[in-house]
């Protein structure tokens, strides 16, 4: 049957905490909330209630990101958004190239056991098509230019330069971020 990719909506809920929860319900782990989040938010919303955070997320019109399944189980996450409601929209580290109401894709997670699989690949095309059917003109993505050097686990989360050239993206822009000691790019598609 393949990767397939689908909205995380709040029918999927239960996958995206598979995917992004702890093992532990009350540790203050990340649920791809560090870039959805002012800072001073980030830091109030502690244990369980990042986690409900997250379900209340999943209910809105348009979902916090796309899951991967393979044979029906989940498998992967990204996050995508419009860059206008995250703190990346105030970025001093990530230029905005121009006034164009861009995506954001921000975080690229491969479940242990599956990586090596495409299935990043298939997430960031999934990614790419769920912006497009909410009418995104272009999504960035802001990775590691590593240049085919390995990248600590911990920070592979921003994706590769390669992973977003393979799926039609082109630099567009350098940033002053780094990450796991890789300078970060901006990638861009446009999609009108």
């Amino acid at each position: 049957m393949g990767i397939v990719v689908e909205p995380a909506t709040r029918a999927r809920f239960d996958d995206v905490a598979t995917i992004l929860g702890p093992r532990n319900p009350d540790a203050n782990v990340c649920w791809c909330l560090s870039h959805r989040l002012d800072s001073r938010t980030n830091r109030e919303l502690v244990g369980p209630a990042r986690g409900e955070f997250v379900r209340e997320l999943t209910g809105r019109p348009v979902a916090p990101g796309v899951l991967a399944y393979d044979d029906g189980e989940v498998v992967g996450w990204a996050a995508v958004a419009p860059r206008a409601e995250l703190p990346l929209a105030r970025s001093r580290r990530i230029p905005h190239v121009d006034d164009l109401p861009v995506w954001s894709l921000w975080c690229v997670r491969v479940r242990p056991g599956h990586r090596g699989q495409g299935i990043a690949h298939a997430l960031v095309r999934g990614a790419v098509g769920y912006a497009a059917s909410h009418g995104a003109p272009a999504v960035e993505g802001y990775p590691v230019d590593n240049a085919g050097r390995k990248v600590d686990l911990t920070m592979a989360f921003v994706g590769t330069r390669s992973l977003f050239e393979k799926a039609g993206f082109t630099k567009a822009a350098d940033t002053d971020a780094v990450a796991g000691g890789f300078p970060r790019v901006l990638m861009r598609r446009a999609l009108t």
